[in-house]
């Protein structure tokens, strides 16, 4: 039987915060056997640079960059036509895809009815009208279509069980290990359980979303949170205060969705959340992005409980996050500060 290690990747905010960036430095840098896309449909995009081109993939996960074997798995909703446009997309780019993506076969199915009626009844949240709700409330309706049933992706679909723990035909039988990197989508703040109901996504965006997919508990390995120095949220709730600042803030972030280019509302980043989404999650190491778009500002502030601490400098700021972060088990050694055009 094969062993099995899994590291995950989980938003501690609203989403946005730059997972893709980190699961391909990660994919660059580790040895996995497997990228697994835990959550989530193709309401969510992950922006890539990857040997100076830009990639924006909504259901693929990065291990594709790296010829890893790359897994949409039973967490998500997938959308047909969406993932047969990634993977031109991809193939154009220059990307070997061939024996190297897969779906789990029973991942469920957006169709257009969903998407259509997203569409039409997503507005009063914010959904970004790709059919995710609908696809998961027949999911688990029991109304459901799955991957399976789907004959275009036949060549693409695996057993998850076999695939992590062997048996039968699969791969995993003849490696000695198998090393997942858990890829997530949207973010803490928006998951269907913890998130600010109702103005939240569908899916599970925890580490216990992930192993959801077939993943023992027992194989939990490193927990990267990502977050950003500041927070962005994109929906129908009122997240921005008044004032130019914010404004700015998003200008310079450049502060537009990857999926629906609708502008992003901007916040200073709360520490009571933050350190909510650190507990729930188990995280082991933590990144902070787009460090340098308050350094334009010029500004660098936080909440903490219900009071707004603003400080003089950058330093002064991260060695404040660093110290609570240290209270909560996480040593600065495992503590990153990255900017925005810095390709981890």
């Amino acid at each position: 039987m094969s062993k099995l290690n899994i590291d995950v990747i989980v938003d501690l905010q609203y989403g946005d915060c730059g997972k893709g960036k980190v699961a391909h430095f990660l994919c660059k840098t580790k040895k996995y056997s497997h990228v697994l896309r835990y959550n989530g449909g193709c309401n969510a995009g992950h922006t890539i640079f990857h040997k100076g081109k830009k990639f924006i993939t909504h259901h693929i996960p990065a291990g594709i960059f790296f010829g890893v074997r790359s897994v949409i798995g039973s967490g998500c909703v997938l959308d047909p036509a969406q993932f047969f446009r990634e993977l031109k997309m991809l193939k154009d780019g220059g990307i070997a895809t061939k024996g190297k993506i897969f779906i789990a076969k029973n991942t469920h199915i957006i169709t257009e009815a969903h998407k259509k009626e997203d569409g039409e009844n997503g507005k009063k949240i914010g959904t970004t009208g790709r059919g995710n709700g609908p696809a998961y409330r027949d999911k688990y309706g029991r109304t459901g279509l799955r991957a399976e049933h789907v004959r275009a992706l036949k060549p693409y679909l695996i057993d998850l069980y076999k695939e992590w723990h062997g048996g039968g035909t699969s791969r995993a039988k003849s490696r000695e290990n198998v090393h997942i990197l858990a890829e997530g989508a949207q973010g803490f703040g928006l998951d269907i359980d913890w998130g600010d109901y109702p103005f939240v996504t569908s899916s599970h965006c925890t580490v216990a979303g992930a192993l959801l997919n077939g993943l023992p508990a027992s194989a939990l390995g490193d927990v990267w949170g990502i977050a950003k120095i500041y927070e962005t949220y994109v929906g129908s709730k009122k997240f921005q205060p008044k004032g130019a600042l914010f404004d700015k803030i998003g200008d310079i972030g450049e502060e537009f969705g990857s999926t629906t280019g609708r502008r992003r509302q901007c916040n200073w980043m709360n520490m009571q959340t933050l350190e909510r989404a650190i507990r729930m999650n188990g995280v082991t190491h933590i990144v902070f992005n787009k460090t340098d778009v308050l350094r334009a500002v010029g500004k660098w502030a936080v909440y903490d409980g219900k009071k707004k601490i603003e400080f003089k400098g950058e330093k002064p700021m991260q060695d404040f996050v660093v110290k609570r972060l240290k209270s909560l088990g996480i040593p600065r050694g495992r503590v990153y500060f990255s900017e925005s055009k810095e390709r981890i």
